[in-house]
Formats: structure tokens, sequence, C-alpha cells
């Protein structure tokens, strides 16, 4: 089963982080992704630019407006996401849990399953 393992922290600190302890934690991600990559079980990664760069479109009661940034009030954003492979929800867990002990931050990681759509079908 695919699974979207969606990771949320908080946007100040980890922007905050010097570039060599970026690039040490995107090596210690990269570390525990390698043996999803080498088995075939891991999908696409993304990192998502800050919410900063976000737009959002809305749709209220007949009206489509569009505004700057996320519209959500919470502390912790969505950084990124993995899809990821796996035979069970337990997998799937152990992934996150690899990737929260790469983290030095604190965060959370979503873990959900998918269905996959085929365009205009139902799903696969």
């Amino acid at each position: 089963m695919l699974y979207a393992v969606l990771c949320y922290n908080d946007e100040s600190v980890t922007s905050a982080w010097s570039k060599e302890e970026d690039d040490r934690v995107m090596r210690d991600l990269i570390a525990v992704q390698s043996k999803y990559v080498e088995t075939g079980k891991l999908g696409p990664v993304a990192r998502l630019l800050p919410t900063t760069a976000a737009t959002t479109l809305r749709h209220t009661t007949g009206e489509t407006i569009v505004i700057d940034g996320p519209f959500a009030e919470t502390k912790e954003q969505l950084l990124g996401f993995y899809l990821i492979d796996c035979e069970s929800l337990d997998e799937a867990l152990a992934f996150a849990r690899d990737l929260s002990t790469a983290n030095p931050s604190a965060g959370s990681y979503e873990i959900r399953p998918l269905a996959l759509y085929k365009p205009g079908g139902l799903p696969s």
C-alpha cells in the first residue's frame, strides 16, 4: 500500500538553521531514505518552499478568492512529504520514526494511506 508521510514543523525553527545544519539534516534524511530507494519502495519526495511563497485559492459561497500564503492557524506548517510503498502501517511508522530521529527539531509526521486515481476514473 502507498502511504504519504507528511512532514510538519515550525518554519521559524527550520528556516533559522545555518546552511551547515540544514546540509547535515538533509544528509541524515537521505541516509534514512537510501534503504527504501534501494528496495524501490520510496516514491517522490518533496521539500516545500516556505509558506511565504504560497498562494491559497479559497472558494466560499459562490465566490473565489486568492490570498497570499496558506490559510491555516497553526504553529506547525507542512514542510514536505514522502510517498512510500509499504507492506503495512507498521513499516510506514518505522520509516517516519527513522526520519524523526534524523531531524533534530521537534515536529510531527502524519502517515496517511493513499488511494490513487486514474485520470477521469475511480481509485485503482
